[in-house]
């Protein structure tokens, strides 16, 4: 039996959605023994949690508009969305321009943020029936760029004097930048003050996505963290070659962060070897700044967004699967230390896989040092190596027989949970 943890997290734990890196940690735990609170005003689908409770920013500017509202929603495993993808939850057309507002996430949107949440909003006797009826030993806490759900973790670790394990994917403290701008000069006081309660605290610990912040985040805060590589649920096809007819060369995820451009500079590539090649851009992007170019490319099917079934349907079929990053300094503050779910599912389809991106980056380092996957870090050798990677059958043969190993050494679903249950267990001992 496993010990009984809380996720406080933005987004629901879900299998197949945003949040689907938690299943890396807690596939093989009992579900009554996961609950979660989260914030993202989203239905929630069922995932692994018996429980989840959702406190949404609408909730809390509700009950400050209005003092008899209730603010909290438990929702129930039974009752919880079969399907996969996102469900928003129905709002006022003025409460859906604020989250619009909020979802740009500027130094003073996230200040006003946190003065919403007071702590007289969100903790009601609702909230502390639900938590007592749970009985949480251990807090698990998504780190987020946020300083209004940092308070919600500290506020159950102190009612029930239990640890707090940190899931650190990215670097959120030490990214600084040179400002005068007073609202981020601010923001940033109040963060790190309410992380380093967190992470200074007795007995916590954390999980990280990979070594490289992992000794960063140990080594500042004394800590004895471990790297829990995600996993993936992606099933691995037979080796073949490339079609070099007519590949199939998908990209899924985020274009931000200069990934649009990135996309670009491939698609670009691409059209120089052959015409008729294509590149499949599959996103939940909604902003037009981000994806337009991407549409109007000749040599770019930008398909949108997919449920993550059909997403597992065309990485069995594509022949050269995408991972791309930013180049700008701007683009690398937030991706230095991350190492993204398509590091997993890439490693783990059977597919070609074309890493292009700076080598500061965290997915291209990892990447690299794997040997399974074609790097490209210069826009002037993009071309050719794309060619390479297309007619080589020997180095495509390569880097699928180096994915089964890397795969199985760090992204075994097996491995990974036993890794995650040990550092909650060693956090409750210690805190014992």
């Amino acid at each position: 039996m496993h010990p009984k943890v809380l996720i406080v997290g933005t987004s629901p734990y879900s299998t197949s959605g945003t949040s689907r890196t938690f299943d890396a940690y807690f596939h093989f735990w009992e579900r009554d023994r996961v609950a979660q609170i989260f914030s993202r005003n989203w239905v929630p689908n069922k995932g692994h949690c018996a429980e989840l409770y959702q406190i949404t920013d609408a909730q809390i500017l509700n009950r400050w508009l209005h003092k008899t509202k209730d603010t909290g929603i438990v929702y129930r495993y039974e009752d919880l969305n079969e399907q996969s993808g996102i469900q928003e939850v129905d709002n006022s057309a003025s409460i859906s321009k604020l989250y619009g507002l909020g979802a740009k996430h500027s130094p003073t949107i996230e200040l006003l943020r946190g003065a919403l949440w007071r702590k007289k909003y969100w903790c009601t006797s609702k909230l502390n029936q639900w938590l007592d009826e749970f009985k949480p030993e251990c807090v698990v806490y998504s780190f987020s760029n946020h300083i209004f759900f940092q308070q919600v973790a500290l506020y159950v670790a102190d009612r029930y004097q239990i640890p707090i394990v940190t899931l650190i994917g990215d670097d959120f403290y030490f990214n600084d930048k040179k400002t005068l701008s007073l609202p981020y000069l601010i923001f940033r006081k109040k963060f790190k003050k309410l992380t380093e309660r967190i992470l200074f605290r007795k007995a916590s610990s954390a999980s990280y996505c990979s070594d490289k912040i992992k000794n960063k985040y140990n080594s500042y805060f004394h800590m004895c963290g471990q790297t829990v590589y995600t996993n993936s649920t992606v099933e691995r096809r037979e080796y073949r070659p490339i079609n070099v007819g007519k590949p199939l060369i998908v990209y899924f995820g985020s274009i931000r962060l200069g990934r649009n451009n990135a996309l670009i500079e491939i698609a670009d590539a691409l059209r120089g070897i052959n015409s008729a090649y294509k590149l499949e851009v599959y996103s939940g992007e909604n902003d037009p700044s981000y994806y337009e170019a991407l549409k109007a490319h000749p040599s770019v099917v930008y398909g949108g967004s997919i449920p993550y079934s059909e997403v597992q349907k065309k990485t069995a079929d594509c022949d050269i699967f995408v991972i791309a990053e930013g180049f700008r300094e701007e683009d690398l503050n937030f991706t230095r230390y991350s190492l993204s779910t398509k590091a997993a599912d890439s490693l783990a389809s059977g597919a070609a896989i074309l890493m292009y991106g700076p080598e500061e980056a965290g997915v291209v380092g990892y990447m690299k040092e794997t040997g399974a996957a074609l790097v490209c870090s210069d826009q002037s050798k993009l071309k050719d190596d794309l060619e390479q990677l297309i007619q080589n059958q020997a180095l495509q043969k390569e880097m699928y027989d180096r994915a089964i190993e890397v795969s199985r050494n760090n992204h075994l679903v097996e491995n990974t949970a036993a890794q995650f249950t040990s550092i909650i267990e060693e956090a409750i001992n210690e805190k014992a």
